[in-house]
């Protein structure tokens, strides 16, 4: 799971990112590199970034305590 863990927030900085350049330039990178906002390619980005936020949220709850040193 740690690395399901790790990618989800690569994704999630991707999308993080992303937004940041749209509400200061006005310009999503995402759709810039990929061919536009409803090219097959962004869309699958953007969904991959949304299934990631999703699986985050589950990090919010994850034990935090490594196994090591509990008593």
């Amino acid at each position: 799971m740690k690395l399901l863990d790790n990618i989800s927030l690569i994704l999630v900085i991707v999308g993080a990112l992303n937004w940041g350049s749209i509400g200061l330039f006005g310009l999503d990178l995402v759709g810039y590199f990929f061919g536009g906002q409803l090219s097959v390619m962004s869309r699958i980005i953007f969904s991959l970034v949304g299934l990631a936020g999703l699986w985050c949220i589950t990090l919010l709850f994850k034990d935090k305590v490594p196994q090591g040193d509990r008593n």
